[in-house]
């Protein structure tokens, strides 16, 4: 019911910036939880951030707080993370998710799924 595409990605030094893009096809969008998540080798898939249908409620996990936003347009059915002051600790593959559900959205079960987009910082 829901495709959803990233795209952004890439390789950045250490201090710099990234926005990513998830583009979400069907008609419904507001209707949906949205939410990325990153993945680096070896370890489990981390919630990184979440927001709302409306935009009103975002969520962030502690180790992007103040660097990282989340933000959507629901007129172009598409969620951004801008991420500032990036080091090697944010490489990763990153995944947008949605889901109905606030509270599933923010977990590994949420519904509909990204490819993911690799963010590669260097030092």
């Amino acid at each position: 019911q829901v495709r959803l595409v990233e795209s952004g990605g890439g390789l950045v030094q250490a201090g710099g910036s990234l926005r990513l893009s998830c583009a979400a096809s069907g008609r419904t969008f507001s209707s949906y939880a949205m939410t990325w998540f990153r993945q680096a080798p070896g370890k489990e898939r981390q919630l990184v951030a979440a927001i709302s249908g409306s935009g009103v409620i975002t969520y962030y996990t502690d180790s992007v707080k103040g660097r990282f936003t989340i933000s959507r347009d629901n007129a172009k059915n598409t969620v951004y993370l801008r991420m500032n002051s990036l080091g090697p600790e944010d490489t990763a593959v990153y995944y947008c998710a949605a889901d109905r559900s606030w509270s599933i959205a923010k977990t590994a079960m949420a519904e509909f799924w990204g490819q993911g987009t690799q963010v590669t910082v260097s030092s």
